[in-house]
């Protein structure tokens, strides 16, 4: 599968039925999810290996990864109506072997994998809301994609921040994320923004050594 063809396939998934302001639900755009996806999997972080999408939302990243040849994807979601549409979304590509849907909140989530993939709120309802997604990442895996404003405060942040939990941003690309009119404090139909997909690996000092085992 051609990276376009990915983004094309991604973008016609079911987005969000009653999406959540205090969670800060927005579908991940196709292209976005795309370069995401394949970044991490011209890297080798994606095929054949355990992974987890830390806020699923609507399955975007998750399924995308199994696309590319995940062994596993473990969706974690805590909003019930957003995993029932993951649901659907994994029967229309087909992807029902590949992905464990994972009802709770990403706290509560303590299972080792090889790769994290991620669209955290952007801390925008809810301050620095991105922050317990990170240490989470941080904390289960040595490798991390995640999606975060391309502003420099938040680059500066991220970057001390990453460096302190013990890990290395080796990769940042900029892209265009599409946000849809669907809150009330949306004043345009479409609104386009800048945003960085990074990569962060855990320094030498820092890598867990899990034995990876699905259960």
């Amino acid at each position: 599968m051609k990276k376009r063809h990915l983004a094309i396939t991604l973008s016609k998934l079911r987005g969000f039925q009653n999406p959540k302001v205090e969670l800060e639900q927005y579908k991940t755009p196709g292209n976005v999810a795309a370069e995401l996806l394949w970044l991490a999997y011209s890297l080798g972080d994606i095929k054949d290996k355990i992974v987890a999408d830390l806020g699923a939302g609507t399955g975007v990243l998750a399924i995308g990864a199994c696309l590319l040849g995940a062994r596993k994807v473990c969706a974690v979601e805590i909003d019930r109506e957003a995993t029932e549409i993951i649901r659907e979304n994994i029967k229309t590509l087909q992807v029902e072997e590949c992905i464990e849907i994972i009802n709770s909140s990403i706290l509560e989530f303590d299972r080792p994998v090889e790769t994290v993939i991620m669209n955290p709120p952007f801390g925008s309802q809810n301050p620095h809301a991105d922050r317990s997604f990170l240490i989470k990442a941080f904390k289960i895996s040595d490798v991390i994609y995640s999606i975060h404003l391309a502003k420099s405060e938040v680059r500066q942040f991220i970057e001390a921040f990453s460096r302190d939990q013990g890990f290395k941003i080796t990769h940042r690309i900029s892209v265009e994320f599409e946000i849809p009119s669907q809150f009330f404090f949306h004043k345009k139909r479409l609104e386009r923004i800048l945003v960085d997909i990074y990569r962060f690996e855990a320094s030498k000092q820092k890598r867990k050594g899990y034995m990876f085992e699905f259960r």
